[in-house]
């Protein structure tokens, strides 16, 4: 069995059309376990429920952005070793920096491609 076939991905972010964007350019990369979130206090209630491989997440969300969703997993037992890839619009450096130190495995800068999108999860997870 494929690793795509295996993989359970939850994309967290308050826009819908980017959610769709990326469902739709996982689900062309053969990926189907998928579970989406708008806000970062609801990708943690469902990420209790139902844990993930890996976790691709917008940074600028209103109440708990990317960073902050990411410092929650990374402090929780349950989920510190999911993988976790921010999506943002603004790649400064100390966003970037903040996230490496908190533990982010990787990093996209919008706009992206599909291409861009898969060589970064490749990047965590490995060939799919």
């Amino acid at each position: 069995m494929a690793l795509r076939d295996q993989l359970r991905v939850m994309v967290v972010d308050d826009m819908s059309t980017s959610r769709g964007l990326i469902t739709n350019a996982l689900d062309g990369f053969g990926i189907r376990n998928i579970a989406s979130a708008s806000d970062g206090a609801s990708a943690l209630a469902k990420l209790q429920a139902a844990p993930v491989h890996l976790v691709i997440s917008d940074y600028n969300m209103p109440g708990m952005d990317g960073l902050k969703l990411l410092h929650a997993l990374r402090t929780n037992p349950r989920s510190k070793g999911v993988g976790f890839l921010l999506i943002t619009g603004r790649a400064d450096r100390e966003i970037i920096e903040m996230g490496k130190k908190l533990g982010m495995n990787n990093f996209v800068k919008k706009p992206f491609d599909p291409m861009t999108l898969k060589n970064a999860i490749e990047a965590i997870v490995g060939k799919l």
